[in-house]
């Protein structure tokens, strides 16, 4: 039977049968199309997630998040901070007491121990909101208290290193030139010149108040600087130091260097009574403040540092660091009442509550009385020796006078 093709049908007999066309089974890889888009979704949701994560990362989320949950810092500040407010509260409460109600006269050293101890008070007034923030792991007092009490922290900061620096340069005056110091250091100069130093430092601690915040995270919140650039946590932190540290600890250096000179060629027990005292407020606020300085810097070199290892590192360094060496910089505030009670514990038999107040006096080199008993032993000196001349003038005018008389008698009695 013959077979004919017609528009693509098949023509047998008069009939027409369509033609018989295979149709393709979708592949494997087609099958599989839904499932790998489906991955695709979920790898490009993680991989943005995770990009959004080490955003929050470098934005200090996981600094503040280990800051708080290191058991062993926050366990070891905590501690630090109880000791610290138990021992500096009170002492320099008793400081400013001591000056206030039982000085006899308050020179430029009281007042200046004055200010240091209102700002290292000041500070420990504050230690009881950090330490349930360690204890707790938790900071329940809201944003604004946030902001202003790490603001006063670096406030107190600022004016006790400044403060010291101020001792320094007194400390210099007195010794170089005694005789010119009270054209200087005056008392309404001294207030004048505290007045500048409270200003400026009320107004360099302001990125404290800026940069930090109070943040939740997963469980908890936390109280912070957050920085949206890598530049403002060197802004913050280098401020810091140079303020707070190089400055004023280049000028303690220099002056000290030239007081020692002096000294060597003095032998006033007193005044290296006095240079010990100062010199060992100094080392300890050194001590106790450094640990903090170093710190930052490490977390500005792990801001700046380009990503890898070396930036992990730096950041477990600075971030399990922190709660313990800003514990240690407290100490320096309730460390100065220690030196000044072994410093002055020979006064306490013989002025009781009062000792305080007259090894102050004692450590103070006060320019005006100073100088003035200078100048009035030195006019009492001098008048001492007109007094003598006009006495010997006196003695041998009498003499001549006696010798000319009794010269003239015989040739009287001869007439």
């Amino acid at each position: 039977m013959k077979r004919e093709w017609v528009g693509g049908k098949n023509v047998q007999g008069g009939k027409v049968e369509k033609k018989r066309t295979k149709v393709k089974t979708p592949t494997t890889s087609f099958r599989l199309l839904p499932l790998v888009l489906s991955v695709r979704n979920i790898i490009l949701g993680l991989t943005l997630h995770d990009m959004v994560t080490e955003m929050a990362l470098n934005n200090s989320l996981t600094a503040t998040q280990s800051i708080v949950d290191n058991r062993a810092a926050t366990a070891m500040g905590a501690l630090i901070l109880s000791l610290v407010f138990l021992l500096g509260c009170p002492g320099n409460l008793f400081i400013i007491w001591s000056i206030l109600a039982r000085a006899r006269k308050q020179n430029v050293t009281t007042l200046l121990i004055l200010n240091l101890a209102i700002a290292d008070g000041s500070l420990m007034a504050l230690t009881p909101f950090f330490i349930i923030y360690l204890v707790l792991k938790n900071w329940v007092f809201g944003n604004m208290m946030c902001k202003v009490l790490f603001y006063l922290c670096l406030v107190n900061m600022y004016a006790s290193i400044q403060l010291i620096m101020l001792m320094s340069l007194y400390r210099l005056l007195a010794v170089l030139w005694p005789q010119r110091v009270t054209l200087i250091t005056g008392r309404k100069t001294v207030m004048l010149v505290l007045a500048v130093l409270w200003m400026l430092v009320v107004v360099a601690s302001i990125p404290a108040m800026v940069f930090r915040e109070a943040r939740e995270t997963i469980n908890l919140t936390v109280c912070d600087s957050f920085h949206d650039k890598d530049s403002e946590v060197a802004l913050q932190y280098m401020l810091e130091l140079v303020l707070g540290f190089l400055i004023p600890y280049g000028v303690i250096v220099v002056s000290y260097i030239c007081i020692l000179r002096k000294i060597r060629q003095t032998k006033f027990r007193r005044r290296i009574r006095s240079e010990k005292l100062i010199l060992a407020i100094v080392v300890t606020f050194c001590i106790f403040w450094l640990p903090y300085h170093v710190v930052n810097m490490v977390q500005v070199a792990w801001a700046l540092w380009p990503k890898g290892s070396t930036k992990d590192m730096l950041h477990q360094i600075w971030s399990r660091s922190r709660a313990v060496t800003s514990s240690i910089a407290f100490m320096s505030s309730c460390a100065n009442p220690v030196l000044y009670f072994f410093a002055g514990k020979s006064y306490i038999r013989r002025e009781g509550l009062a000792f305080m107040a007259r090894l102050f006096e004692r450590t103070g080199v006060d320019s005006g009385a100073t100088r003035k008993s200078r100048q009035n032993s030195r006019d009492n000196s001098r008048d001492k020796d007109k007094d003598a001349e006009i006495v010997m003038l006196q003695n041998k005018d009498q003499e001549s006078v006696t010798n000319s008389s009794s010269n003239a008698k015989p040739v009287k009695n001869g007439k």
